[in-house]
């Protein structure tokens, strides 16, 4: 067994307080986030049941931590209603639209610009 390993193997919670396991070694039943919404399931309030630990060098910490929930407690995931569907197209919408010209770009404005590319390049444009 590694030192990685023994270091992130927990399984009665002593340590850390809640499970942890190494990374890829959880006990079938548990679960991501984003593993409950490829079921179709979301965590539907319940506390966090176990956590999977990996050594990382980009965080200041030194781990990486993923939080698991159990997949037997977890809800099935709410449908989108029209409504919820005609406000995520107002907001997508919202995204496309140059707030100097005002016209809809057909494709996200870049937060860096601030404006479409015409808009933020117009020198450019008209040499082209």
């Amino acid at each position: 067994m590694s030192p990685t390993f023994g270091k992130c193997f927990d399984p009665a919670g002593a340590k850390y307080g809640i499970p942890t396991y190494p990374w890829r070694y959880a006990p079938d039943g548990y679960a991501t986030r984003r593993q409950l919404r490829a079921l179709g399931l979301r965590p539907g309030g319940q506390p966090v049941a176990a956590q999977v630990m990996r050594r990382s060098r980009g965080r200041k910490t030194g781990v990486l931590v993923g939080h698991l929930y159990r997949i037997d407690l977890a809800k099935p995931v709410r449908p989108m209603t029209s409504r919820k569907w005609g406000a995520l197209a107002l907001a997508m919408l919202a995204r496309r639209t140059c707030p100097q010209c005002h016209t809809d770009a057909g494709y996200v404005i870049p937060t860096s610009l601030g404006t479409c590319v015409p808009c933020a390049y117009p020198d450019e444009q008209r040499a082209a």
